[in-house]
């Protein structure tokens, strides 16, 4: 049975969600035994784990290429890259967050069909998600699993929507429960970014993602009908891009231009030419400080795509 949402109380509902989803992924890794590939990522307090997406001249996504080829900085001061490897290779833990509030009301059809056509073009035998939807309540829909068929009956049973929107929270949620995991994290965000009842900030949930080692995609679909707000619509699209360009993601919105399709399309070819980079900081102090990350490619005219840095562990 799924834990009952509690709108007036955030912290329990962390902690509902925290043991629902953990042991549930615990209780799907046990059941495949494709997930204990030897290929897992090892993460621990000394490992610092930077995952890439690179491009040339002409945006053009570069798949192919080797640990030679990179550098990694921390706070400015070269580090030695010493676990390295490419999608193909990595376990993918996915969590699929969709906003169900009156905004989304129109454009959520839409969401929910393409959401289930992705699980089925990226999910491997050794990959794990969860989906969770939130509104004024944070719920999750169906815990860690392998299996397409039950994410896809946990999209189908979204029908209805609900007042005010828990964004914060909900990143807050899901990166406690992600924290645990051993693999390549991601977190797809399906909203309009308008958060107007969460009880934690938009740095708070900034904060909880980066310590989790999380890569957040927004997938930022927006109801026409509500574009008589702009000011309001900035301020969500600068929250989205925020939460995204801290992780290492990015934002993709919908329009005329781009469907929802198109956009989930952008985001399975980004994560199959992903590469993970591995390294122990020279800085060794426990001291919960903030440390930038730098990567770049050592020749060629590329941009590398990563997070802007972690927090390290704090004695």
């Amino acid at each position: 049975m799924l834990p009952s949402p509690i709108p007036g109380a955030p912290n329990a509902v962390r902690v509902a969600l925290f043991l629902f989803l953990a042991l549930a992924a615990r209780a799907a890794i046990a059941q495949n035994p494709h997930t204990q590939s030897p290929a897992s990522v090892k993460v621990s307090t000394e490992v610092v784990n930077v995952l890439a997406i690179v491009r040339d001249g002409s945006d053009h996504l570069i798949p192919n290429l080797n640990q030679a080829d990179f550098e990694l900085s921390e706070d400015g001061r070269p580090q030695q890259i010493t676990y390295f490897s490419r999608e193909t290779d990595t376990p993918l833990r996915l969590g699929i967050l969709i906003d169900t509030s009156p905004s989304q009301r129109r454009v959520l059809p839409v969401e929910k069909r393409e959401a289930k056509a992705f699980i089925r073009q990226v999910m491997r035998p050794q990959d794990l998600a969860f989906i969770l939807r939130f509104d004024r309540r944070i719920e999750p829909l169906q815990p860690f699993t392998g299996d397409p068929e039950l994410l896809s009956q946990a999209i189908d049973s979204i029908a209805k929507t609900a007042p005010a929107t828990r964004l914060y929270d909900a990143v807050c949620a899901a990166s406690d429960v992600m924290k645990q995991q051993e693999a390549r994290k991601v977190l797809i965000l399906l909203t309009d970014g308008f958060d107007t009842r969460s009880h934690t900030s938009l740095r708070a949930a900034t904060h909880a993602a980066q310590e989790a080692d999380l890569v957040i995609y927004s997938i930022a679909v927006r109801d026409p009908l509500f574009s008589f707000m702009p000011l309001y619509s900035l301020r969500a699209d600068r929250t989205l891009k925020k939460l995204s360009d801290a992780t290492g993601g990015r934002v993709i919105r919908v329009n005329r231009g781009r469907d929802v399709a198109g956009a989930f399309g952008e985001v399975a070819q980004e994560l199959r030419t992903q590469y993970l980079l591995g390294y122990s900081s020279s800085n060794t102090p426990h001291d919960g400080s903030f440390r930038r990350i730098r990567v770049r490619l050592r020749e060629g005219n590329y941009s590398v795509q990563v997070r802007r840095g972690y927090y390290a562990p704090s004695e």
